[in-house]
């Protein structure tokens, strides 16, 4: 029952936040373009505009097909990033040759903005679907990759000799130790590796989609229209939020309940 109540008033305290935010807003609006007449309605929308502009994207179907496609972008590019990054990072921390030269190179490469890579995609693969989510999958590798190789680098080593002090090697020492060992870096970096991932979707999707998040947003740029851009802009913000809590932050809380960090 207390953590009831504690849960409901951890609720409320957030509701309340979200609140005095949208006044905030509100207010500034007011002050803006109402009485002041300094921006005008189509540079600073107002907190009601953008919910009215969401409301009618949901209602006429725009908002789900939108959502639906970027997802299944997202989704295929980040997989596809994990996989080659899973590779890349363990191959890096096995041989010494790759470590020494590869890793420079992936630690440049990451610097790189991903929209650089929209035209090498459009040149390869053309105006599509492949292209997108090429541009998601090399804008998330990199972090995947280096997570992969810090997070097996910067274990205690202790771990690792008691473990082969216990006849751990090979398969079974990288399975039951080294992995586990590493995992809360590897979190950290498929975190990263995802917040890259959302923002070579929203590139490529802005540059080249005929639909999705990104091209609806560019739409309400065209039209001039600033409710639609920031009603498109709080749908991601608020997509990014639910897959950091309901997937990023439950895995980071088992983990840390697993090394004893957290109360189970």
């Amino acid at each position: 029952m207390p953590k009831l109540n504690s849960t409901l008033i951890g609720l409320v305290k957030k509701i309340l936040f979200y609140l005095i935010l949208i006044a905030i807003w509100e207010l500034a609006y007011k002050i803006g373009v109402d009485w002041l007449r300094l921006w005008k309605p189509y540079i600073f929308p107002s907190p009601i505009a953008v919910l009215t502009t969401l409301w009618s994207l949901i209602i006429d179907g725009t908002m789900g097909i939108a959502v639906f496609a970027s997802a299944k972008r997202i989704f295929l590019g980040y997989m596809l990033s994990i996989i080659i990054g899973i590779f890349v990072g363990l191959a890096i921390v096995r041989f010494k040759y790759l470590d020494e030269n590869v890793s420079p190179l992936i630690l440049g490469l990451q610097t790189l903005p991903s929209i650089c890579w929209l035209p090498f995609s459009i040149l390869w693969y053309g105006l599509n679907e492949s292209a997108i989510i090429f541009v998601i999958t090399i804008g998330s590798t990199f972090a995947v990759s280096i997570a992969i190789e810090s997070g097996m680098k910067n274990i205690n080593p202790l771990f690792v000799r008691a473990a082969k002090t216990m006849g751990a090697k090979g398969f079974s020492l990288y399975w039951n130790v080294i992995i586990p060992a590493s995992l809360p870096s590897i979190i950290s970096g498929l975190k990263q590796g995802w917040s890259f991932a959302w923002r070579a979707l929203m590139a490529g999707e802005m540059l080249s989609a005929t639909k999705g998040l990104g091209q609806v947003l560019m739409v309400g740029r065209d039209l001039a229209d600033i409710s639609q851009v920031m009603a498109i802009m709080i749908v991601i913000v608020i997509l990014g939020v639910a897959v950091d809590k309901l997937i990023f932050g439950r895995m980071e809380i088992n983990i840390r309940q697993k090394w004893g960090l957290d109360k189970a």
